[in-house]
């Protein structure tokens, strides 16, 4: 009579013990669950943090614009990145330095049509501001005046945008044939702005390549990818102090 009730007991023990077995089963697959998720939300934390770092260091990059005429936009080169601005840039990222170089020449570019459409330029973040503008108005008789109130105006925007915006003036000068006195004032405009404005300032942006026949084109104007390495070099001169 023993036995019957000795089986109901093996039986309710066993149900007993697979019920704690399953519980038990339970309570890990949840215990890895748990592990898995703060794993998870930990992954996600540090690729966020990842993340911003990077929209960080994008963020540091700062802008260098040059702004100027066929001589900034390389003209009769095959590749624009043989201009001077160009070569600034592969200086510049040879040094580790974070400056984006923008190059804004356009041939034929007078400092009028620069006046004109510096508003569209200056919507862009600009930290150096490099200005190349006047050798087109010498070569045609702009009144040496006018040339100097259109760059001035052209400087004016740009510290009204951003005063803390450095810029750097490149000096130009004309060859002897548009007369002695107009050479003179053309050349004086350049350094006289210089100092009224506390802006840097490139002397002579063509110094030991204008009027060097092997270093120009065959129009004796344009810089060859010679000639604007060392155009290259005469503004690194200035640049690189406020870099």
């Amino acid at each position: 009579m023993l036995k019957p009730k000795n089986n109901q007991l093996l039986l309710y023990l066993k149900a007993t013990t697979n019920k704690i077995f399953l519980k038990f089963c339970y309570i890990w697959v949840l215990f890895l669950l748990a592990s898995c998720n703060a794993d998870g939300v930990k992954k996600s934390e540090t690729s966020l943090v990842q993340t911003e770092e990077n929209i960080s260091e994008k963020v540091i990059s700062k802008n260098i614009l040059f702004f100027g005429d066929s001589l900034t936009a390389g003209y009769g080169l095959e590749d624009v990145e043989d201009a001077f601005p160009g070569i600034i840039q592969t200086k510049i990222d040879s040094l580790s330095l974070d400056y984006n170089v923008i190059n804004s020449g356009v041939s034929g570019e007078t400092s009028a049509g620069g006046k004109s459409r510096i508003d569209w330029v200056l919507n862009q973040n600009i930290d150096v501001f490099i200005l190349e503008l006047g050798a087109n108005d010498g070569l045609r008789g702009v009144p040496l005046k006018q040339t100097k109130e259109n760059l001035q105006a052209i400087i004016d925007a740009v510290l009204k945008k951003n005063k803390d915006t450095k810029i750097v003036l490149a000096g130009m000068q004309l060859p002897p044939n548009m007369g002695i006195d107009y050479t003179t004032e053309f050349k004086a405009i350049f350094p006289d702005l210089a100092s009224k404005n506390n802006i840097l300032l490139i002397p002579f942006l063509l110094k030991d390549v204008g009027g060097i026949p092997t270093l120009n084109q065959a129009d004796g104007i344009h810089p060859t990818i010679e000639g604007q390495k060392i155009v290259a070099k005469n503004v690194w001169e200035v640049l690189k102090t406020i870099l």
